[in-house]
C-alpha cells in the first residue's frame, strides 16, 4: 500500500510536492495549487485535508525570526528536575516568553529548553527566572555562536515521499 497521508505509513510523492510547493508559497490557493501540480482541485483539496487532519501540515502561521524582534542570542539549557515535578515546570516554563521550545529528554538532564535573549547580559536575567523554580534542581547552558543548518522540513519531506515510492 502506497505511504499517503491518512494510512498512517507517512506521504507520498503529491503529498510531498504539496508541502514543498506550500513551503515555498504559503499563501498560495488550493486552485493555483492543483493547477500547477497537474491535479484536480478536488484532489488537491482532499489531500491538503488530509495532511492537515493527521497533523502532517500544523499550521500556515509566519515565519518569524526572533532576532528581528530584538532578541539575537540563542541558547540551549540543559535542565535537571526534581522527582515528581515535571508538570509543573512545564507550567512554569510555559509562562516564560523567552522559552521558545521544551523538549523532555534522556541523558544527563531531563528537559532541553531553547531560549533567546536582547544579550549575553539579558540571557542571565532569562536563565534567572527559568531556574528560579523550585522543581529545578540544575541547569547547563550553551549559547548557540551560528546556526549553519536552521530548522529544515522540507529535505526530509522530499525523502519520506522518495521512501514511499521505493516501498510500493
Amino acid at each position: 500500500m502506497r505511504g499517503v497521508a491518512g494510512s498512517g505509513k507517512g506521504i507520498d510523492r503529491l503529498d510531498g510536492r504539496i508541502i514543498g510547493l506550500l513551503a515555498r508559497e504559503p499563501r498560495i490557493g488550493v486552485l493555483e495549487m492543483s493547477r500547477r501540480l497537474g491535479v484536480a482541485r478536488g484532489t488537491a483539496q482532499a489531500r491538503l485535508d488530509r495532511l492537515q487532519s493527521n497533523g502532517v501540515i500544523r499550521g500556515f502561521g509566519p515565519e518569524v525570526d526572533p532576532a528581528a524582534l530584538g532578541y539575537p542570542v540563542t541558547a540551549f539549557a540543559t535542565l535537571e528536575i526534581r522527582q515528581g515535578q515535571g508538570a509543573d515546570v512545564r507550567a512554569h516554563l510555559a509562562t516564560v516568553p523567552e522559552v521558545l521550545e521544551l523538549h523532555t529528554t534522556t541523558g544527563t538532564g531531563d528537559m532541553l529548553c531553547r531560549l533567546v535573549a536582547r544579550s549575553n547580559a539579558d540571557l542571565q536575567r532569562v536563565i534567572d527566572r527559568v531556574v528560579g523554580f523550585d522543581g529545578i534542581v540544575r541547569a547547563a547552558t550553551a549559547i548557540v555562536m551560528e546556526n549553519p543548518v536552521p530548522l529544515r522540513i522540507i529535505p526530509l519531506v522530499e525523502q519520506a515521499a522518495a521512501d514511499s515510492d521505493r516501498h510500493d
